[in-house]
């Protein structure tokens, strides 16, 4: 089994690769995904700008589930209908060097069926 430590390091190695070949844009902002072992996090980033559009998590939104299935569908509908009331509806997906598999996969379905496309 590889150590946790270890672990991060890989998924933050993966993450710049996946970095150099995606950007956010005014017109298509980066969704950005970090996810902890009790909670996750999304941010929707214009990279032109420096700028952090819109953002949702576990934490700040009291969501009742914590670092599981049910609360990434929470915060991924939660993130689409912030950021369409900010005129976003296109958006580039940054899964963040995770798996797209599990919480990343929920949160990124629940995104798209409130109206996000990606």
């Amino acid at each position: 089994m590889i150590p946790q430590r270890k672990r991060n390091e890989i998924r933050k190695r993966v993450h710049t690769r996946i970095r150099r070949k995606i950007e956010g844009t005014a017109e298509r902002p980066r969704l950005n995904v970090y996810r902890s072992l009790n909670h996750i996090y999304v941010q929707v980033i214009d990279d032109l700008a420096g700028a952090t559009l819109v953002s949702a998590s576990t934490v700040a939104d009291k969501v009742k589930t914590g670092g599981n299935v049910a609360a990434a569908k929470e915060v991924g509908k939660l993130v689409a209908e912030r950021a369409q009331e900010k005129g976003i509806k296109k958006v580039v997906f940054d899964r963040g060097g995770y798996l797209y598999h599990g919480r990343i996969k929920a949160l990124a379905d629940a995104a798209r069926e409130a109206g996000l496309e990606f």
